[in-house]
């Protein structure tokens, strides 16, 4: 019996290295593609601005420059969500569900034109939203909610009430 459970624990750590080396390759990944995505996001900036070319900054060049932005942002999140997990070993929801916001965010942000002529897309993005902010309103409460016990249920709590007024009746006199 003390091979089986040794047997188990050596498989859940080989699991667990592994695990821990697939996120680093992933961090070490999304690393590459926030470096890539920045310089590419500077060089497109910086070639606008240098170059003598009117651009206009209030159509779509603004919604791409925003959406490139974004792009960035939630790639950092997601880099914030790897390493998080490596330090706590815990996937934190919360993080979670503000990645996939934000992602939902520069989705509407970076519609093209003429999307209000497709209804489907329009109600499934409200969807999205509505649904990540209740869930995130959800955890964020239950993350600061503090714990309550089941009271006023079953004849115990009859009791327990009881003894709590006495003992609030016996600290006045």
């Amino acid at each position: 019996m003390n091979s089986k459970r040794r047997l188990k624990l050596d498989f859940l750590s080989i699991v667990d290295s592994g695990e821990r080396e697939v996120a680093r390759i992933l961090t070490v990944i999304t690393g590459v593609v926030i470096i890539c995505t920045l310089v590419q996001l500077v060089l497109a900036l910086g070639s606008k601005l240098l170059s003598g070319s009117e651009a206009t900054w209030l159509g779509d060049d603004l919604i791409k420059v925003l959406g490139d932005l974004l792009t960035v942002l939630i790639a950092l999140e997601v880099l914030q969500n790897i390493t998080s997990y490596l330090r706590q070993h815990v996937v934190q929801i919360e993080l979670v569900l503000v990645t996939a916001l934000t992602a939902v965010a520069r989705k509407v942000i970076v519609l093209p034109t003429g999307a209000e002529n497709k209804p489907q897309l329009l109600v499934g993005l409200g969807i999205a939203v509505v649904s990540l902010s209740a869930a995130y309103w959800l955890v964020k409460r239950a993350n600061t909610a503090p714990a309550k016990g089941f009271q006023g249920r079953g004849p115990s709590s009859r009791r327990d009430e009881g003894d709590a007024s006495r003992s609030t009746l016996d600290r006045r006199r």
